[in-house]
């Protein structure tokens, strides 16, 4: 069976992707977007989520979409939310008359 891998946290695309090749810290990327130093770096180390505020601002600065950004963010929630539910979702009979 193959390996599944772990859920990435759209702080990890941010780094990984946009400020190493920069070069770009987290306090100058906050200062670019016009927001607190501490949201990114929060985002960085992938302890919070982007918000719609952030998405926008990303996307204005690296001429992506904001939908992007939240596209990356709503897929790691589902991912871990999937995880953490899958015993209860598992239980959950499927509506059959709705079902095609």
């Amino acid at each position: 069976m193959a390996a599944v891998l772990p859920p990435v946290h759209p702080g990890e695309i941010l780094r990984e992707e946009y400020l190493v090749p920069l070069g770009l810290s987290a306090g100058a990327l906050a200062r670019k977007l016009g927001v607190p130093r501490t949201r990114i770096e929060r985002v960085v180390k992938e302890e919070t989520a982007i918000t719609t505020d952030t998405a926008l601002r990303l996307a204005a600065l690296f001429h992506t979409s904001p939908q992007f950004w939240m596209n990356l963010q709503t897929s790691y929630d589902l991912k871990i939310a999937e995880k953490r539910l899958a015993g209860e979702l598992h239980r959950i009979e499927t509506e059959e008359r709705l079902a095609s």
